[in-house]
């Protein structure tokens, strides 16, 4: 299942205005479709799919923790 939240571009901008905190997040196309998911700290998984991937969107939630972020990817995973 994915995030009810808004897509946001992929870009250098929203990479420094992003979180240094743990986080759940999903990476989309231009269309709004989503191609990856992941966890862990934010600022840094989004400077690694700014660069290494095709992604061109993101939306996260926040965690209070890895494990905490670890989980909620596990939900979402599971719901597909």
């Amino acid at each position: 299942m994915s995030l009810n939240k808004r897509w946001r571009d992929l870009d250098r901008e929203t990479v420094r205005s992003a979180p240094d905190r743990p986080a759940f997040y999903e990476l989309g196309t231009s269309d709004g479709d989503t191609v990856d998911r992941g966890a862990g700290v934010l600022r840094d998984e989004l400077k690694e799919a700014l660069t290494y991937s095709d992604a061109t969107k993101v939306r996260w939630e926040t965690a209070q923790s890895l494990d905490h972020a670890e989980r909620l990817l596990a939900e979402h995973s599971e719901e597909d």
